[in-house]
């Protein structure tokens, strides 16, 4: 998928993202610690010739309940994945740019969330020409 500055521009809400999924992702796993418990009926059979089958009450989490907070991880820790994987893209996308001063660019503004005026008075370019250099390697 061709890098675009909307993309870059992704990067400081995708980290947000992430930190809000692993605090859900959390709070949702120490929910599994207070599943109310529930009584249930199961049938076993005795341990000895002729297997004759018993029912038995168990004591057991409440299974949808359980379920539930089971399936909402597992769509958090998906969605975290896949914005692990796209800011890995943009980080990767930068530093293989083989430019020094276009890479310091590109990782001033949009990894470190700097504005176009202190990067170019970091790397001694004047805004407009910040603009134009990012402009300039998203073409290629």
């Amino acid at each position: 998928m061709e890098m675009t500055r909307e993309r870059l521009k992704q990067y400081k809400s995708l980290l947000k993202e992430i930190e809000s999924l692993d605090r859900d992702i959390d709070k949702l796993r120490d929910r599994t610690l207070n599943i109310p418990t529930v009584f249930g009926k199961v049938t076993a059979s005795s341990h000895d010739f002729p297997y004759i089958p018993t029912r038995l009450t168990v004591q057991m989490d409440d299974p949808r309940e359980a379920d539930m907070i089971t399936r909402r991880i597992r769509i958090k820790e998906k969605r975290k994945s896949e914005a692990e994987r796209l800011a890995w893209e943009i980080e990767q996308f930068i530093a293989s740019i083989p430019d020094s001063t276009d890479r310091q660019i590109l990782d001033m503004v949009f990894l470190k969330g700097k504005t176009q005026q202190e990067t170019g008075d970091s790397v001694g370019y004047s805004k407009g020409r910040i603009s134009q250099r990012i402009t300039d390697i998203l073409k290629d």
